[in-house]
């Protein structure tokens, strides 16, 4: 790797780790750098993505945990359908060519770009005395969610918190750590899956990893001090978002 290509898969995983701990879609940063600026196939740069993945959402998850915000009982129930969701989802990445995954990457930024667009507010400061969903619907939504993200990943922070925030109902810090534990465990198989099937650069993957370990790390130490970061994240991936559509569609 040349020292530009380094440093850039740092910063960017660095950026990547705290928009994942705040909100979600960091992915869309790492796997911008991974496929257009170091030139990974559509497949292998999806596979490669998981372990700065891994890295940030173990750091985050044990940094929170031990701030107590959540208790075991409120943590299992999404967890465990995001989870078995997650074990299709990574069949299904495992058996597209690398074209296939590209026009999913793709048209799936265009969708996470107006997700963004629609209402922030409404997800990033829940009305907690609206009622929520139903639960066969909550559950349904956390089962797919977890296809998703098993998947792909890219966009999966944000998708599950408007389904959490939204429709559960649930605090947006609460709901950032079921969402980084639930993707920390099953992002350590999907990268044991994608390693056998060749799918998995170590060293990029390793030193935008770094990053995202920092990042991650950062950011869920001091989250609970200054929750208004998460206005400051919500832009940053704004601007991330439109820059890889540019990228991504040859607009410049």
């Amino acid at each position: 790797m040349e020292p530009i290509e380094i440093a850039i898969s740092i910063g960017g995983g660095f950026i990547a780790g705290i928009i994942n701990t705040l909100a979600g879609s960091g992915s869309v940063i790492t796997l911008a750098i991974l496929t257009e600026l170091l030139g990974l196939p559509g497949g292998v740069a999806n596979g490669t993505n998981r372990i700065g993945v891994a890295l940030q959402t173990v750091s985050s998850s044990v940094t929170f945990q031990k701030a107590k915000i959540l208790t075991l009982k409120e943590q299992a129930r999404p967890l465990i359908l995001m989870v078995v969701g997650a074990s299709i989802g990574i069949a299904l990445a495992l058996n597209i060519s690398n074209d296939q995954f590209m026009d999913v990457f793709k048209y799936m930024v265009v969708a996470l770009f107006f997700v963004l667009l629609i209402k922030p507010k409404r997800w990033i400061y829940p009305d907690e005395s609206k009622p929520t969903w139903p639960r066969p619907l909550l559950d349904l939504s956390y089962f797919c969610l977890g296809i998703y993200g098993g998947f792909i990943q890219m966009g999966m922070g944000i998708f599950f918190l408007a389904i959490a925030v939204i429709g559960g109902r649930m605090p947006l810090l609460k709901a950032n750590v079921i969402k980084v534990l639930a993707i920390g465990i099953y992002t350590i198989p999907a990268i044991i899956f994608f390693a056998f099937d060749g799918k998995v650069h170590w060293l990029y993957g390793s030193t935008i990893g770094i990053g995202q370990l920092a990042g991650g790390w950062i950011t869920a130490r001091y989250a609970v001090k200054f929750p208004n970061i998460n206005t400051y994240a919500y832009y940053a991936l704004l601007v991330a978002v439109a820059l890889s559509l540019f990228s991504l569609f040859d607009i410049f």
